[in-house]
């Protein structure tokens, strides 16, 4: 993986993990005590990102370091990050919880 496709990789799973934690740039910026341009410019792959701030994010976001970091499943494919992230918060779920989800899930499948 090129450096630009490190960065564009970072940049889309701080994205995306942020809008899944529901946070906005506004409220992250000033959880780490930046601008919300910064956050932005950040998530645009525009500005570079130390790896303490990555850490932070990831810690504020609830997800892996090395998820974050695109060392884990380092591939650029959107809809695959989507689905680790919701697995993740899956396995958050209290049994019974799971299992009314997954008759949601199974009644929306039949009604396609």
């Amino acid at each position: 993986m090129t450096n630009e496709d490190m960065k564009s990789c970072i940049a889309g799973r701080l994205r995306l993990a942020r809008e899944r934690a529901g946070l906005s740039q506004a409220q992250v910026a000033k959880m780490l005590g930046l601008s919300r341009p910064a956050v932005s410019e950040m998530e645009a792959a525009r500005r570079n990102v130390s790896a303490h701030e990555i850490a932070q994010l990831a810690e504020i976001y609830g997800v892996d370091l090395p998820w974050v970091a695109c060392q884990e499943g380092n591939s650029i494919d959107k809809q695959k990050d989507r689905l680790e992230l919701a697995a993740r918060e899956l396995a958050k779920l209290k049994p019974e919880d799971l299992e009314t989800l997954m008759a949601l899930l199974s009644t929306l499948r039949r009604n396609e």
